[in-house]
């Protein structure tokens, strides 16, 4: 019996990277997933669209709806919120993925970058979520994913290299620590998760050194089989945690990850906050 049959998924940024991971591994269990992103043509170095993204999660064995979203409008989220429950009926659970990044220091970080990263990441999120909790709280088991950093990595050191990214990025965990606790007693769980290493995406290999960091990486689908694991737990005793990958996994039982990892020959790389 697949666990997400019929259930449905509205994941921001979903079109390539970890949100599509996610994604497909929700599909293979038959769920409907909605594509809010907003690469609807094919980018010169990013892989893949909305369109793209859907017709593989379609391949995967679920139902997928891709709608161009910009999530720094809240026209945009709500035209596509109403495409949702037009087309499936009810949003079950939301993944708050979309994410902008620059790591650049103060005296380098142009006020527009910083507004685009905090546009996107903090408010996008708190706004993406306050859009869909009037479904969420309808639904059987309720989940809010939000792809954020453990809260207790707030130190120095992953302040001072970045500090504008890494406040945009803390602003997704606090959203995580103040609406777990607001909604715990509706049944609507809100958790965090985190990779304990690097996963080879575009961003990684576009921003942090290319090919050898990527083979330094594990793939994508580390992330989406840990979020399956999380997002079919009890949303009433499952919430306000900061999930990291790797531990999801092996509390699962699943302790061998080496076919998670794009070079298993080579040292792993941690993760930004970990």
């Amino acid at each position: 019996m697949k666990n997400f049959k019929g259930k449905t998924v509205f994941i921001t940024g979903g079109s390539r990277g970890i949100g599509k991971a996610i994604g497909l591994r929700l599909a293979q269990e038959g769920a409907n997933i909605v594509i809010a992103a907003k690469t609807t043509t094919p980018h010169p170095k990013l892989a893949g669209t909305i369109f793209t993204a859907a017709e593989e999660m379609e391949k995967a064995g679920g139902k997928a709806l891709p709608i161009k979203v910009d999530i720094r409008f809240e026209e945009n989220i709500l035209a596509a919120i109403e495409k949702t429950i037009e087309t499936f009926g009810g949003i079950d659970i939301l993944i708050n993925n979309a994410s902008a990044i620059s790591l650049t220091g103060t005296l380098q970080t142009e006020m527009k970058r910083y507004d685009l990263m905090h546009s996107i990441n903090t408010r996008g999120t708190f706004l993406t979520s306050k859009s869909c909790l009037p479904y969420l709280l309808k639904a059987e088991n309720p989940h809010i994913l939000n792809l954020a950093p453990p809260i207790q990595s707030i130190t120095e050191r992953w302040f001072a290299p970045h500090v504008a990214y890494t406040m945009a990025k803390f602003g997704m965990s606090m959203c995580v620590l103040g609406m777990a606790g607001e909604f715990r007693k509706q049944g609507v769980a809100v958790n965090a998760l985190w990779p304990k290493t690097t996963i080879a995406t575009a961003a990684v290999g576009n921003l942090l050194g290319g090919d050898e960091i990527m083979q330094r990486s594990r793939i994508p689908a580390v992330m989406g089989d840990a979020a399956y694991h999380i997002l079919k737990r009890d949303s009433k005793s499952c919430t306000g945690n900061f999930f990291i990958d790797e531990e999801v996994l092996i509390g699962e039982g699943i302790t061998d990850l080496t076919g998670y990892a794009v070079n298993p020959e080579m040292e792993l790389a941690p993760d930004f906050f970990v």
